[in-house]
């Protein structure tokens, strides 16, 4: 039972995407993080080299130096709200990089904590509209892991031409202190220092503090010199009103007084010294953390920038969790998604993946349907591994990139409504730790579903392709317009005026939806934590879940004896060992028939091509589920399906019906091989959707007339459902008999038109050995 039974995931990147895709994707994705780069570095430099000479002149460090002299050696930072207020001009011409405060994570005497910073560089340190947002929003999320904190003030209060937006309202300035008690009230630790200005509301932020400390710049007080002149026409200096003579020697609210920068951010380390050592090396139970055994760095080249376009997500977790080792639960049910654990840093932690690829439809079997859309199996799938995870005290990451719910008559008679608000109950009283990844597209209910920010995640990532929206612009162009359009969405009217004012109208609002889906968005008003590179990933999740596991006895984390994982895992169907089918010949055919008496859930389509030890359906028995196998010296095409699943089976009843490949009875007979009409050797389309040539329409086609394939060729894209899925040579459902090498001889369909599954794509003829 204690044993969590992890297995090998994933594969070398070339074994299931080509070099030329891969370089084509990365060279996608690295001009968005070069983007991403350069936004960083802008937030970073504040209000410019000018405004970190005034701070050295005082003889003081400028926030983002403090940060980099308190942390260990090495220690990185885990950064929160980098992009708070981005883009934004206030006043007509002041922006605040960040909102003027630095928020994340680093590691401190060997202790993670929370840093929260007044960059002194903007407006000395002031406090814009979101500034106090982003403060409560660190706040929470150290109160959620007992994470200590560690206020490094210099702060001159309110920025007063904003205050409207500052002061008041549900996020104003007065939730800090707040929090503030909250943290001391759970226990967190808190220690301030306090390295200058601290007026008014940054006065209040250190006092609640566990520990104190006041460099002989810094001041504390509820107005400063300047307004206690014009009301009171005292001459006196804020240092005389709230230094630390006053403060640490008369008024007891500071503990210690210091010469300078440098010699308090040496007391803060001591006084964190004192705190208890991370549990995590407890946690891992002798377990060494390891790095993936495929390259982090590759998911720039695996996750396309193009949101339409289909990825393998096991690929991802390869390179996520150690040793790309991963215990999988129920993936024969629900396989929209993923599910399961594995190690990050040595620690076990829960992953709750959309799986964007093609996969198969529960509700039609022998069909697929594409994946990053929530339907039933897999709903409650997520929803059981959630409360699992809870229970058991396993910290759980979401990778989302879902485009929704299943929608429509059938999805409405098989309850989804119902099946959804049971996973969103689940995900709104979790207790353990929860981590949201928005890997591409996070759209409608599907982005609550899969616990979004709403949900109280304790962070929320985007990646530079996130796509957080209700729907898509184009989508919300035709509703739009609807009244305006045909059923086809064709405009009716042939006024060329009003076609031209509507045609407008209507990339008008595409493009405003599409620059509301920019990540920066998001991120500029809070609506996600941070942005991190793909190839950045693995090393943030790794510093999150090992703040998940830092401190003891505040929540439940269970011993892996007794998860009840285990028991779930237990109560699903069974898998056994492969049956292999009984075979008989009639007439130059093959029929297989059942092993033995049960039940067959699923089978091979028509068209499949079946070959000895191949699958050609899934059989239980006694409640025990398994493979059933093609028998030795028997293969063919699947011609005709003698059942519909489910249906109980007795000994020796036929299910299948294979026409032997090479002995094809006639032409009506050959449809579904790789042979065409008289003989021709073509390629066909594995599913029903629109059929291109080309990955967009500025580019090459994939193959032309002359290429030579090979298996695992890229011939082509099918659209399902507005995504993508790339088409390769030798791919189930693409043709029986296909020789191992080919020649193109002629697409024989146009770009762009709809195909039916088994039509015919491309002309081939064989290349010898």
């Amino acid at each position: 039972m204690a044993h969590v039974p992890l297995s090998p995931i994933g594969r070398p990147r070339g074994a299931f995407l080509s070099d030329e895709d891969y370089r084509d994707n990365l060279a996608a994705m690295r001009a968005r993080e070069k983007v991403l780069a350069e936004r960083r570095a802008e937030v970073a430099a504040g209000w410019g080299e000018k405004y970190v000479a005034r701070v050295h002149e005082k003889g003081k460090l400028t926030a983002r130096e403090r940060i980099e002299r308190l942390a260990d050696a090495g220690a990185g930072f885990l950064p929160l709200g980098t992009f708070v207020n981005y883009g934004e001009v206030f006043g007509g011409k002041l922006k605040s990089p960040g909102a003027g405060v630095i928020t994340g994570f680093t590691r401190v005497a060997g202790r993670r904590v929370l840093v929260i910073a007044n960059d002194n560089t903007v407006a000395s340190g002031s406090w814009w509209p979101r500034t106090p947002e982003k403060i409560q929003r660190a706040q929470d999320v150290a109160l959620r892991l007992n994470v200590p904190v560690i206020y490094l003030v210099d702060c001159s209060g309110l920025f007063l031409p904003e205050q409207s937006r500052t002061f008041s309202g549900a996020r104003g300035a007065g939730h800090i202190f707040e929090r503030n008690a909250q943290l001391s009230a759970a226990g967190v630790p808190q220690i301030a220092g306090v390295f200058g200005d601290c007026i008014a509301g940054g006065g209040y932020m250190p006092i609640i503090s566990d520990r104190v400390i006041m460099t002989e710049q810094a001041y504390m007080v509820i107005a400063g010199a300047a307004l206690i002149k014009g009301a009171k026409s005292q001459q006196i200096t804020s240092l005389d009103i709230g230094g630390p003579e006053v403060h640490v020697h008369q008024s007891g609210c500071a503990d210690v007084r210091v010469p300078d920068d440098e010699a308090a951010l040496a007391w803060i380390r001591r006084e964190v010294e004192r705190l208890p050592a991370p549990a995590c090396d407890y946690y891992r139970a002798g377990a060494e953390p390891a790095p993936p055994r495929f390259d982090p760095a590759e998911l720039a080249g695996i996750v396309p920038v193009d949101h339409r376009v289909a990825y393998e997500v096991r690929e991802v977790l390869a390179r996520l969790v150690d040793a790309s080792l991963f215990w999988e639960l129920w993936p024969h049910i629900g396989r929209e998604v993923v599910v399961g654990v594995g190690r990050v840093s040595g620690l076990y932690v829960g992953f709750a993946c959309n799986d964007p690829g093609l996969v198969p439809d529960a509700e039609r079997p022998g069909k697929k349907r594409p994946g990053g859309i929530l339907y039933r199996e897999g709903i409650a799938k997520l929803a059981q591994f959630a409360r699992a995870c809870d229970a058991d005290g396993i910290p759980l990451v979401w990778l989302q990139d879902v485009s929704g719910f299943d929608i429509g008559a059938e999805a409405e008679r098989l309850g989804l409504l119902g099946w959804g608000s049971s996973l969103i109950y689940a995900n709104s009283t979790q207790r353990a730790p929860v981590f949201t990844v928005l890997l591409r597209r996070a759209s409608g209910a599907g982005y609550y579903a899969m616990s979004g920010r709403p949900y109280d995640c304790v962070v929320q990532l985007s990646t530079p392709v996130s796509r957080l929206s209700v729907m898509e612009g184009r989508t919300l162009a035709i509703a739009t317009y609807r009244t305006k359009l045909d059923e086809d969405f064709r405009i009716k009217t042939e006024d060329p005026e009003e076609r031209a004012r509507i045609e407008a109208g209507m990339k008008e609002v595409e493009a405003r939806i599409e620059s509301d889906m920019d990540p920066y968005v998001a991120a500029r008003q809070l609506d996600t934590d941070e942005i991190v590179a793909l190839g950045e990933l693995r090393e943030t999740l790794e510093g999150f879940v090992e703040l998940a596991y830092q401190a003891t006895g505040r929540r439940t984390i269970k011993n892996p004896r007794i998860w009840s994982l285990h028991d779930l895992a237990a109560l699903a169907p069974a898998r056994g060992e492969p049956w292999t089918c009984l075979a008989r010949r009639e007439k130059g055919r093959v029929r297989l028939a059942a092993p033995a008496v049960g039940v067959l859930r699923e089978l091979a389509p028509v068209g499949a091509a079946l070959a000895p030890g191949q699958v050609a359906g899934e059989f239980e028995r006694l409640g025990v589920r398994c493979a059933l196998v093609v028998p030795p010296g028997a293969s063919g095409v699947v011609r005709e399906r003698r059942v519909e699943v489910p249906t109980p089976l007795g000994y020796g009843d036929a299910f299948l019906e294979l026409v032997p490949i090479g002995e094809l009875a006639d032409a009506g007979e050959e449809e579904h091989a790789g042979g065409g009409a008289a003989g021709e050797l073509v390629l066909r389309a594995p599913q029903v959707g629109r059929f291109y040539h080309r990955p967009s329409p500025d580019r090459d086609p994939y193959v032309q007339a002359g290429d030579v394939l090979e298996s695992g060729k890229t011939v082509g894209l099918i659209e399902v459902m507005k995504t993508f899925f790339q088409v390769h040579y030798g791919d189930p459902g693409t043709g029986v008999g296909l020789p191992a090498r080919a020649r193109v001889v002629a697409h024989l369909v146009a770009d762009g038109d709809e195909v039916a599954q088994d039509q015919p794509l491309l002309a081939l003829e064989a290349i010898e050995p």
